[in-house]
């Protein structure tokens, strides 16, 4: 099944009047949609996908010289966890040089072999943060929250970052997943999909497996807002399909706060009911959902896990 039209949101028409009633219902009804007329130019994000095809072909061996490690979150990883169980894929994080806690001193490693690699990354990382920046300035403005209110807490010292997936053929596809059911921890996540469907949330009991049309971005509201929103915006569950024939790429861009950014039900979004959140610590919080993606040390974590 697909997405119904209606949660195909321009871009080129923010501003306009309907424009924000759109997006609240987008996050309100799905927590998720489909962005086109989008100010990310196609030639980088065209750039962008056959740049990730070139590193995820590199020898196995090249691309384990840059892996990520317990204390920097940055670079090459085959084997992360969803749910304590392995995905069926292939990532390179790409994140913010970090000074502080959990990982000080952390940086990128980039691919020596590819030239034009880092170039294109940097340029798409840059873009893709304005992009989200201005979408989260919309959703705080539906929240009730001046434009400019949510923004600050992730400048200078933000842990947002870029992942490239790459999901290789998989021989026995019912019995994998490229990534299992989750919700995305940040505020919210810009992802460019290559061609080749995967990609699939659920709404109500079933699962809608996205087709994205010709250009387009597919964003979804992370764990931050669903907070900040107190419910009324849900994060929605979302899983990847193996395939037993087709490779696949994509590329989320993750709008991820600062360490020190404690995060609530904003009061405008209340409506005189109570929050049904305590007060969230971000620096915390991933740490203790890597201690289930990386390490399998224990179960993820939740914002269930904070509920009053």
């Amino acid at each position: 099944m697909q997405f119904p039209p209606v949660h195909i949101l321009d871009f080129s028409q923010r501003g306009s009047a309907g424009w924000l009633e759109a997006l609240d219902r987008a996050c309100r009804e799905w927590g998720c949609f489909q962005l086109v007329g989008h100010d990310l130019d196609g030639e980088l994000c065209a750039n962008v996908l056959s740049e990730m095809e070139r590193f995820f072909a590199l020898p196995h061996e090249d691309k384990l010289r840059i892996e990520r490690t317990a204390d920097n979150p940055w670079g090459f990883y085959d084997r992360e966890l969803t749910k304590n169980v392995r995905d069926w894929k292939q990532i390179f994080d790409i994140g913010p040089a970090l000074d502080e806690v959990p990982f000080h001193g952390a940086s990128t490693p980039w691919p020596g072999q590819l030239a034009s690699f880092r170039g294109i990354m940097e340029a798409y990382y840059a873009a893709s943060d304005s992009l989200a920046l201005k979408l989260l300035g919309d959703i705080g403005e539906c929240l009730g929250v001046r434009r400019g209110t949510l923004e600050p807490e992730f400048g200078k010292g933000h842990s947002s970052f870029l992942r490239l997936n790459y999901y290789p053929p998989c021989a026995n596809p019912d019995q994998h997943l490229g990534i299992s059911h989750h919700t995305d921890a940040g505020a919210l996540t810009v992802l460019l999909p290559d061609a080749q469907p995967g990609l699939q949330f659920q709404i109500g009991k079933s699962w809608h497996t996205v087709t994205a049309e010709p250009g387009a971005l597919i964003v979804n509201i992370g764990d931050i807002i669903q907070v900040w929103s107190n419910d009324a915006y849900r994060a929605p569950l979302h899983r990847v399909l193996a395939n037993a024939r087709h490779s696949r790429f994509s590329a989320p861009f993750f709008l991820n706060p600062g360490y020190d950014t404690v995060y609530a039900p904003l009061a405008s979004a209340l409506n005189d009911s109570e929050p049904r959140y305590r007060p969230i610590n971000w620096g915390q919080f991933p740490a203790g959902r890597a201690a289930g993606d990386y390490a399998d040390a224990a179960p993820e974590i939740q914002i269930s896990d904070f509920r009053c």
